[in-house]
């Protein structure tokens, strides 16, 4: 069991990444914004990580200039199997990220709220600009309600913040640990739980927000997050010329948007 996702394997977007030894992955930032955030998951995890019960990442610096870091291999997998127990062990591990104090989180470096939002706010405006005058006029009014939907979201619990299947790790059929806290803040707590209720399997799906506890309210607004993830792929696309991911994110954006 090797834990490296095509991330690790130094094809993901933000980082490269080795195994170094069996034991360790090195991670140095593709960009200049990148080195921040591993600063703050060197920061963030070594607190974060015995309130979690799962293991996760606790990195450290091993250089500066240029930056390294390093964190002893979260064994597994890829999670490649959806079934309730699993659901169940994500849920629970959602529940107590979501639990932590998230004024002590940003004590340990997490991003705060109003960040977040700025941030937020500053992406939605370029989805806005760059994205929706590429959708036919017929879905740009649905796409726009999204955006606005979006941005209006609340922002008061400490998140993974890019939760998905690769993010996820499995071993001997059991999950057995998260990876990539790089996108870590004070955010909405839906957010994390849209790929896991709105795009994995249905009984994986229920475990998660049944585990979970999920109240209506938030599994509609991790709807809302769900259909807002094809965007990133779209201007991922538009920022390093390739026309294949801008229509791959297209066709996503159309697929998720309301009739």
């Amino acid at each position: 069991m090797t834990g490296l996702t095509d991330e690790w394997g130094g094809t993901g977007w933000d980082s490269q990444a080795r195994l170094v030894q069996g034991r360790w992955v090195e991670r140095r930032p593709r960009r200049p914004e990148v080195a921040v955030r591993l600063l703050m998951e060197t920061r963030l995890m070594r607190w974060l990580a015995p309130r979690l019960p799962l293991p996760v990442p606790i990195p450290h610096v091993v250089r500066r200039e240029p930056l390294v870091v390093r964190h002893e291999l979260v064994a597994g997998e890829r999670l490649e199997t959806f079934d309730a127990a699993g659901g169940r062990m994500l849920g629970a591990f959602l529940r107590a990220l979501h639990a932590t104090d998230p004024a002590q989180a940003v004590r340990h470096g997490a991003p705060p709220a109003r960040e977040a939002l700025r941030e937020r706010a500053a992406t939605v405006e370029d989805f806005g600009t760059r994205v929706v005058p590429l959708l036919p006029h017929d879905r740009r009014g649905a796409a726009s309600a999204l955006l606005a939907a979006v941005v209006a979201s609340p922002a008061g619990a400490l998140v993974h913040g890019d939760l998905g299947p690769e993010h996820v790790l499995a071993r001997d059929g059991t999950v057995s640990g998260v990876i990539d806290f790089g996108d870590a803040h004070v955010g909405d707590p839906a957010l994390d739980l849209a790929w896991a209720l709105h795009g994995a399997p249905p009984a994986f799906a229920r475990a998660v927000a049944a585990e979970y506890g999920a109240a209506p309210e938030l599994v509609e607004r991790a709807l809302l997050w769900h259909r807002l993830g094809p965007w990133h792929e779209v201007t991922y696309g538009l920022d390093t010329g390739d026309p294949d991911r801008v229509r791959s994110g297209l066709d996503g954006v159309l697929a998720r948007l309301p009739a």
